[in-house]
């Protein structure tokens, strides 16, 4: 009966006529097309290749600047925090979707609420008052330089109509001059390469019709016309550039469930160790963890496993984290020339756990652990802020319910050994993590005298008392107790939103193993070359051209796929991404389609997939595209 009505609400482009729906998608893809194309072209404008990192607040602004936008400092430091170290292209192409240009009209109605005679100019009096008063204040200088601009002033007025038409044919020709250069090294190129076929490099969408020829629109359309249906539907999977490739894995719901995978928890004659330790979300997007190293006394059979933990005192909350991917990569470096080889990652699913049973030698292993993250990314909204202290009835400062319970989760999340203290060297991964600066031995011991501490290690009380002497100190600035909650991954209301906390268990059939944390820090090009490596390894290579130059390798678990471009040519291609046909699907990117490119002689982890539910059946439909 159901299946035999059909709704009346059907989606928008369900409603759509085919033709209607078909122009949609070709004006929705000229604007990707153009904004990716403007992207670059801004990029470059600044920077030799979209490779290179933006390693200051100066070249964000510059940058921004060449791409028609001129940021506010307000507006930089949203993206450039105290933590931030550097941002690449995808970065850079995240802000300029979050930050739209402000339109010649808006610009003229924010201005004709403040002039008063409604005639179209404003008295320098009254713009140095507001501008010094209202939003960002500006400096003395910048003010300076706005009323000696020759063409908005005149007899101590400001003339905000050819300001912001000023303004605005500025904006525009900072981009024009960008793709105009861009445009010129592009033809550059294809003179230097000597190439036979008309290169579009400077096209980001693969599928765009809008910079065709009009000899092969044409064409084309006289094809559809005398009904040549292979030859459309062609076009419509092959970019109109150098070579294409596409993957398409169809993942079943029972994929993503329990694996074959046997843990070694039955097995009560093994000896065993944990660690725990966590995933923290940069600024800029990058993800740090704890990294360990592994002990083996002697040659055994090991079961490695490490999943998400839920934490105490989360008042029957489902923490967003459980859902978050894990991995361990387990390598060792060779003495001799300081290269690292993969021994193991985890590819095995068993309930939460993600995990790896086999033989080991004896010695000293490096363990990485590993977010894809593509659940598991910077949460990017405004929230209110919570209380955190008040004053009882005597005046003296007391911690709110909710930041005790905070800091006894925090508290947990270092106890890496959980043995429900905190020695030294656990406290001072906090310390590196919060404030940058150890805490050494002689202070440590100066801690007893003011603190509970059991053994020299720090107890849950004496970590509370520690965080209250700090914030009795500056009662009225909680800007660094703030700062230590952001740090931890805690977000303006308390909850826990850019920190996954996991643990690591490694059983030994045959001898005690032992595990160390050794540092907090991203897993930067070792964990990347060891994602390379195991990709390349186990999955599928698809050459993208004849000469098989480039490649594309593809991976697949049970839960995840993850993509690598290997590139084995002098020159840098740029690959189109396009992942729009794949269904339930999420990637570390947070993008359907972007652009990479890839370094001579090298290979990129281009991105990492993952089921969006994971109760569902999930399409991983991709297709790259040469560029240039």
């Amino acid at each position: 009966m159901s299946g035999s009505q059909k709704s009346n609400t059907l989606p928008f482009s369900e409603q759509m006529p085919l033709s209607e729906n078909s122009e949609v998608k070709k004006s929705q893809s000229y604007e990707e097309e153009m904004f990716y194309r403007n992207c670059r072209a801004a990029y470059l404008a600044v920077f030799k290749s979209s490779l290179e990192n933006i390693e200051s607040k100066e070249q964000l602004c510059l940058v921004l600047q060449q791409a028609g936008q001129n940021p506010s400092q307000k507006t930089v430091s949203k993206y450039w925090t105290l933590q931030t170290t550097t941002m690449n292209f995808d970065d850079f192409c995240f802000i300029l979707k979050q930050e739209k240009l402000i339109k010649e009209t808006e610009l003229l109605e924010a201005f004709s609420k403040i002039d008063g005679n409604n005639d179209g100019y404003i008295l320098h009096c009254e713009l140095y008052k507001i501008l010094e008063t209202r939003g960002e204040k500006m400096s003395l200088d910048e003010l300076n330089a706005i009323s000696r601009l020759p063409e908005v002033n005149n007899d101590g007025k400001f003339d905000y109509y050819k300001f912001c038409h000023l303004y605005t044919t500025t904006r525009e020709q900072c981009l024009k001059n960008a793709l105009e250069k861009l445009e010129v090294n592009n033809k550059l190129k294809l003179h230097q390469f000597g190439s036979q076929t008309a290169i579009l490099s400077e096209m980001i969408s693969p599928n765009s019709e809008s910079l065709l020829s009009k000899e092969k629109e044409t064409k084309r359309s006289s094809m559809q016309k005398r009904g040549d249906h292979n030859n459309s539907l062609q076009y419509s999977s092959a970019p109109s550039c150098k070579q294409s490739v596409s993957s398409t894995i169809s993942m079943d719901a029972r994929s993503n469930k329990n694996s074959k995978f046997i843990e070694a928890n039955e097995a009560k004659e093994w000896q065993s160790a944990q660690s725990k330790g966590c995933f923290f979300i940069q600024d800029n997007g990058e993800i740090i963890s704890h990294k360990y190293k592994l002990f083996l006394s002697q040659k055994s059979t090991v079961c490695i496993t490490i999943q998400p933990i839920k934490l105490s005192q989360m008042e029957g909350k489902y923490p967003t984290w459980l859902a978050v991917d894990t991995a361990l990569y387990i390598f060792k470096e060779n003495e001799t020339d300081k290269n690292i080889q993969l021994v193991r990652f985890t590819e095995l699913r068993n309930k939460k756990a993600f995990g790896w049973r086999g033989e080991l030698e004896a010695g000293i292993y490096w363990i990485i652990p590993f977010t894809t993250g593509c659940r598991f990314r910077k949460v990017k909204k405004q929230i209110e802020e919570v209380q955190l202290v008040y004053r009882d009835g005597n005046g003296d400062l007391i911690f709110t319910k909710e930041l005790r319970a905070t800091l006894s989760q925090i508290f947990e999340m270092i106890d890496l050994d959980s043995n429900g203290f905190l020695s030294l060297e656990e406290y001072n991964f906090f310390e590196m993590r919060t404030s940058g600066e150890k805490c050494d031995e002689e202070a440590w011991a100066a801690c007893k005298e003011m603190v509970d501490m059991k053994n020299s290690e720090l107890t849950k009380k004496g970590f509370m008392d520690l965080n209250n002497m700090e914030v009795s100190e500056k009662v009225e600035d909680l800007r660094s107790l703030w700062l230590t909650l952001s740090s931890m991954g805690y977000n303006k209301a308390m909850e826990l939103t850019e920190a996954c906390p996991f643990s690591i268990h490694i059983c030994a059939e045959k001898c005690r193993p032992r595990i160390k944390p050794v540092c907090l820090e991203t897993g930067g090009e070792q964990l990347k070359n060891l994602i390379c490596l195991s990709v390349v390894n186990k999955g599928d290579a698809k050459p993208m051209n004849l000469s098989e130059n480039i490649i594309i390798h593809t991976y697949k678990s049970n839960n995840r796929i993850t993509s690598v471009i290997e590139n084995k040519s002098e020159s840098k291609p740029v690959i189109y991404v396009n992942n729009k046909q794949s269904k339930n699907c999420v990637n570390n990117r947070g993008l359907d389609t972007f652009a990479i490119e890839i370094a001579p002689n090298s290979m990129m982890v281009c991105q990492h997939v993952t089921p969006l539910n994971e109760k569902e059946e999930w399409i991983y439909s991709c297709v790259y595209s040469i560029l240039s």
